[in-house]
């Protein structure tokens, strides 16, 4: 996407000394860095949130349908005016545009990106939720793909594996912002220059996932 070392520290340093919250810091960087589109979203306290419905069905987890998405490519100063519109709101991320998401286990996740690692294949961003799930960054098409690619593989169960592919419609939260009051979103590996404009296909991560996925599964 032709971003540079230079142009994430000047996004970084330019948000602090503006003393803009790290949620405003996370959305420059997501928007003007990675080319990702951000949704605000509800925050909750106590099970209560903040959209104001009474029995909300996700209370902290879902977008404010109030709000307007920032669009991928705003400059800082579009997302800290775009921000100061919803004070407090979470950061989410819209799934199947930019990239599809492979869920699992956070445990089996940590031990399958170690693994990953070590045969050097090529990764995006992870990330960790407080629920315990973790949220492989992948290339768009993966969620819909995902049974074939299973099948292929020789798992015809994904459920039987606590493992699933989130696809368009669904949104995830993205660090450092809260989710449903439980704690923060967490980064296990965090997007950088060669991976987050250039996420792996699916296919190149499953079947480790998946093996890891079944073995916790397993000794659990």
């Amino acid at each position: 996407m032709g971003f540079t070392i230079g142009g994430i520290r000047e996004i970084r340093s330019g948000t602090r000394r503006r003393g803009r919250s790290p949620e405003c810091t996370a959305v420059a960087e997501f928007t003007g860095l990675w080319g990702w589109d951000v949704v605000p979203g509800a925050r909750a306290a106590s099970g209560v949130c903040s959209c104001g419905r009474a029995k909300c069905p996700a209370p902290g987890a879902h977008p404010l349908e109030f709000a307007a998405p920032v669009s991928a490519g705003a400059t800082l100063d579009e997302v800290g005016r775009a921000w100061a519109e919803v004070p407090g709101a979470s950061a989410m991320l819209p799934v199947g545009r930019a990239f599809d998401v492979i869920e699992v286990a956070e445990a089996a996740g940590r031990r399958a990106l170690v693994r990953l690692e070590r045969m050097g294949l090529p990764l995006g961003p992870v990330a960790a939720t407080p629920e315990g799930r973790a949220h492989f960054l992948v290339a768009p098409g993966a969620a819909a793909e995902l049974p074939r690619l299973l099948y292929r593989l020789g798992w015809d169960d994904p459920a039987a594996l606590d493992l699933r592919g989130l696809g368009p419609g669904t949104y995830i939260t993205a660090p450092p912002s809260d989710r449903g009051g439980l704690g923060p979103v967490r980064w296990l590996r965090p997007p950088a220059l060669d991976s987050a404009s250039r996420l792996p296909e699916a296919r190149l991560l499953l079947g480790t996932l998946a093996y890891v996925a079944h073995r916790s599964r397993a000794g659990a």
